[in-house]
């Protein structure tokens, strides 16, 4: 008998931390979700399956109809959302929480480099906005943009499909 307790006990401590480094492993990003957050998903459904935050009122100059949610975690960042009756996942904007091919917020221009060797450096971003944009082609890996702070030469932020910049 105690064998039995002693094994279901261990068992249950092995499922349990087996599943909390699962938790807490960064999600994966690709040209076309976020984790489980995908391009085109309805608003509402990303509500309903506890992804997203509540809808806002977004940019004042994309429209009256503008809107974007929060991601919950583990994820950091929004989701912006098509000015349809029905909103549907436009663009996401990751801060924390997620990777693309290894590459996370916090690295350097080099990581990007190493990981998609097909990506296009824009410099037009520095001067007026403060930060490097690397562009990854669909031939490339995907269709994702890669803010880099000139300052600290930092990842800032990943978007998909591309930076969307509201002043």
């Amino acid at each position: 008998m105690r064998r039995r307790i002693t094994a279901s006990t261990i068992l249950a401590l092995v499922v349990s931390v087996t599943t909390a480094a699962a938790a807490q492993a960064p999600l994966k990003i690709t040209a076309k979700r976020v984790g489980q957050v995908r391009i085109g998903t309805t608003a509402a459904e990303l509500r309903e399956r506890g992804l997203v935050g509540r809808l806002r009122p977004g940019c004042e100059l994309e429209g009256p109809n503008a809107r974007f949610a929060r991601l919950r975690a583990p994820l950091k960042g929004t989701v912006e959302f098509t000015q349809a009756s029905t909103p549907r996942a436009a663009f996401i904007h990751v801060r924390g929480g997620a990777r693309a091919r290894g590459v996370r917020v916090g690295d350097r221009l080099s990581d990007i480099t190493a990981a998609f060797p097909r990506r296009k450096i824009i410099r037009a971003t520095e001067q007026p906005f403060g930060f490097t944009r690397v562009k990854i082609p669909k031939n490339g890996g995907g269709r994702m943009d890669f803010a880099v702070r000139v300052s600290t030469g930092r990842i800032t932020s990943i978007d998909v499909p591309r930076i969307r910049i509201c002043d």
